[in-house]
């Protein structure tokens, strides 16, 4: 990159700036992840019935035992219904006593729930019997914020910088995410949480593509996985603030105002000094390089310096070219997939945590704490059996379970939580492992479009799966049948792509060989003396994504 690369060499691969780099993103990880399931817990279960008390003008002094029989019907179970009551009639109380009521009819007047029980989503909004369906619409408008923001927030971020997008996004977080704490009506709480979706999809953007251009491609795994990591603790923590605070709208506030503590180290966040030189602003690229070098204890020579040159433009691959080679468009077609599907049984799991029985807060504790060695352990699973395995594999697994668990009894809750674990674990490694993948799969000149259509489709799964939820109320095995079939196809689909272990990066489409063929022809050859080192460690420097 016109002496970049050879620059941030010298600078350091991670050094002190860069470790404070990837420290500083702590904060905004453990945000994101409260943010993405909180609303898990602002909806609990509990126990409602229609308000009767119209019956206490004709009956003031009945006891609430006796208003509920005498203007609730009964399910088959003994129970009281929750969604429908006795018609209303202006009978004496005498007569209402003498002959009963027959004809029933929805609430009407809305519906009572215990006076000892905290505020929640559920009761404050009335999300039950006909408008309980809005709990999982609301999750899919959040996941459509999330879609929104990758298509708004990347582009802006290649306009005006990686450092001012990270800003505006932990603005946007933290202030519409202590306004839903203070909405008056439901539907005002959706739009705020879109807008909360959207800045969580800049933050992880943005903060992800600033550290990898300042850490050398050795050191991005650890960049990658402590995010990662960070965002898992981050749903351990919710677990815990979740059951101390019970009130939804103090929980809000609560998992909302920490991000503003970023701001706090606002001075320390760099702007990316590659970004810096394709704008050429050369000037402020030597500044932000000298102040890294500093911090990391290194000497920039003034020549080194000097050699820094606004980034010529090169010649890159377009959105047609993906689709016109054949060997891309295979890549494209079942990475995409994969993604969709590894997406889809991700969200399935982890926004199905109220169903499984156990404890909640227990549930979701096991669920973060899971993810920790799944992401760590994936970059193992990696090095040892190369990336197509392992993402089938993975897949595969994380279908079974879930098709496992349409047989077990509603009875059986710990065999449940158990099974949705182990599938939480799988489909988590596999998540880390399709961001490996397919940044090696795609060459660099549409390396970034590739993987946004990918990330496109992960973030169409999202949109869908918890509106998958909704079909439970036809038969609860529905939803997790279709959970469980969808990664199966999608591991299966895997089988059909090249292995990538231990080859160099693509930089070129290619003569319609895929990616991998080529570097194995690469390597293959350089045994015998026959390769020319081209492109290797220049594409090292200039891509964005992680390389293992």
């Amino acid at each position: 990159m016109s002496g970049v690369g050879e620059i941030l060499k010298a600078v350091g691969d991670f050094g002190r700036f860069q470790k404070c780099l990837v420290l500083l993103s702590v904060i905004p990880c453990l945000s994101v992840a409260f943010h993405q399931f909180c609303q898990l817990f602002m909806v609990p279960f509990v126990p409602h019935h229609c308000d009767t008390s119209w019956i206490r003008a004709v009956g003031p002094n009945l006891t609430e035992e006796e208003q509920l029989n005498l203007t609730l019907p009964r399910g088959t179970d003994g129970e009281f219904e929750q969604c429908s009551m006795y018609s209303p009639v202006d009978w004496d109380l005498q007569s209402i006593m003498a002959y009963g009521l027959n004809d029933t009819e929805k609430c009407i007047n809305g519906w009572v729930y215990p006076s000892d029980q905290p505020p929640s989503l559920l009761t404050e909004f009335a999300l039950v019997c006909d408008r309980k369906d809005l709990n999982d619409i609301a999750q899919a408008i959040y996941m459509v914020g999330l879609l929104l923001g990758s298509m708004i927030f990347g582009p802006l971020s290649d306009r005006i910088g990686r450092r001012p997008v990270i800003l505006i996004s932990v603005f946007l977080q933290g202030l519409f995410g202590l306004g839903i704490a203070f909405v008056p009506h439901f539907y005002v709480y959706m739009a705020f949480r879109c807008v909360v979706g959207a800045s969580v999809s800049g933050i992880t953007m943005t903060i992800l593509a600033l550290a990898t251009e300042w850490i050398g491609v050795s050191s991005r795994p650890k960049a990658v996985l402590t995010s990662h990591c960070c965002f898992a603790i981050g749903q351990m923590i919710l677990a815990g603030l979740s059951y101390g605070i019970r009130n939804w709208r103090l929980l809000e506030i609560a998992g909302s105002a920490p991000i503003f503590a970023f701001f706090l180290f606002i001075g320390v966040l760099p702007e990316s000094a590659r970004w810096l030189v394709t704008k050429g602003r050369i000037e402020e690229a030597k500044k932000v390089l000298q102040k890294a070098a500093a911090i990391n204890k290194r000497s920039l020579p003034p020549e080194l310096l000097e050699q820094l040159k606004p980034e010529k433009e090169v010649k890159s691959g377009s959105f047609l070219d993906i689709f016109q080679k054949k060997h891309l468009r295979k890549v494209t077609l079942i990475m995409s997939c994969a993604w969709f599907v590894n997406s889809f049984v991700y969200y399935g799991l982890s926004l199905n945590v109220t169903n499984f029985g156990l404890d909640i807060y227990l549930t979701q504790l096991a669920f973060g704490a899971v993810e920790i060695p799944a992401r760590v352990g994936c970059i193992f699973i990696l090095q040892r059996f190369g990336r197509r395995k392992t993402q089938a594999v993975l897949l595969v697994l994380s279908g079974l379970v879930c098709l496992i668990i349409t047989g077990i009894p509603e009875d059986q809750p710990v065999a449940t939580t158990v099974l949705a674990t182990i599938g939480k674990f799988a489909a988590s490694a596999s998540f880390s492992t399709s961001y490996v993948y397919a940044a090696e799969l795609f060459p660099t000149v549409v390396r970034q479009t590739g993987v946004g259509l990918c990330s496109m489709a992960a973030r169409v799964a999202a949109i869908l799966a918890p509106l998958v939820r909704l079909l439970g109320q036809h038969h609860r095995a529905i939803p997790m049948a279709i959970f469980g079939s969808a990664p199966v196809l999608g591991g299966l689909l895997c089988v059909l792509l090249p292995e990538t272990r231990g080859t160099d990066l693509a930089d070129g489409t290619g003569d319609g060989h895929p990616p991998a063929e080529v570097c194995e022809n690469a390597t293959s050859s350089s045994q015998n003396g026959e390769v020319k080192g081209k492109g290797g460690g220049q594409d090292n420097e200039s891509t964005k994504t992680t390389h293992l």
